[in-house]
């Protein structure tokens, strides 16, 4: 299923999420090593930062993708299964459990964070991102929830021993580009007199939220082309999280 919650490294209109999303495998990679399981690889750009740093990783997502095409190193295996349960993967198994954008998607998330602390060895950590819901424009209909900076610690903080609380913020140039997308999605949703995106059930508001999203960021790159063509990773960093960062990014520790 391609929706606008699937970014593309081809499209450049999606180029702004894209850079913040290898921000998250680049610093990632500096940390795992050992057992790997990636929780929504997606279209599976995020492969060749993790998979030369782990002796094994598998890659699980709820959806085919074109990266079950590709040439992947022989510690990579993918898997189709929708989560929670993570079923087949054995307790205190797996070193680092990366998954990122993806726990705003699931239903049940105390039961996913418990399945993954208990497929995680002793010590072994989780590595998530989300993003964060200070920062959301509008609602977006395919998140179940978006978490506080300490809604989502404090939850996680119920399965694992210790939270290292984290965020990704954006330079000059990617506040300018956040400024003009939340402009430009405000003239939308000032039609929305009855605020019935919060009160329509989401899959009501998906196939809408997807043209007008997609739409959106294909106007945002023909009026601001150099600026969105010139987003870099390296225009993202990360810091303790606030409620200003785009996306949290945690780490914990079983």
């Amino acid at each position: 299923m391609q929706t606008a919650e699937r970014v593309s490294a081809q499209d450049l209109s999606d180029n702004f999420v894209f850079q913040r999303s290898v921000l998250a495998y680049v610093e990632a990679a500096k940390i795992i090593g050992g057992n790997v399981l990636e929780i929504g690889y997606g279209e599976g750009y995020g492969v060749k930062h993790l998979a030369g740093k782990a002796d094994s990783y598998l890659g699980i997502d709820k959806y085919p993708s074109p990266a079950h095409e590709k040439e992947f190193p022989g510690n990579v295996k993918v898997r189709i299964m929708n989560v929670p349960p993570l079923e087949g993967i054995a307790d205190n198994s797996i070193d680092f459990v990366v998954s990122f954008q993806v726990i705003e998607h699931i239903e049940n998330d105390e039961l996913y964070a418990k399945e993954i602390a208990r497929v995680l060895k002793p010590g072994g950590k989780f590595i998530l991102t989300t993003p964060n819901i200070k920062m959301s424009i509008t609602r977006n209909p395919w998140h179940v929830r978006e978490y506080t900076v300490d809604e989502l610690k404090n939850m996680l903080l119920k399965y694992f021993s210790s939270v290292d609380s984290n965020g990704v913020f954006g330079n000059e140039k990617i506040m300018t580009y956040y400024n003009k997308n939340k402009e430009s999605v405000r003239k939308i949703t000032r039609f929305d007199i009855f605020n019935l995106q919060y009160r329509l059930p989401r899959w009501m508001l998906q196939a809408p939220y997807d043209y007008l999203n997609r739409r959106n960021r294909k106007k945002l790159l023909n009026q601001n082309d150099s600026l969105v063509a010139n987003i870099k990773m390296e225009d993202y960093f990360v810091g303790a999280a606030k409620d200003d960062c785009f996306d949290l990014f945690y780490i914990a520790t079983k």
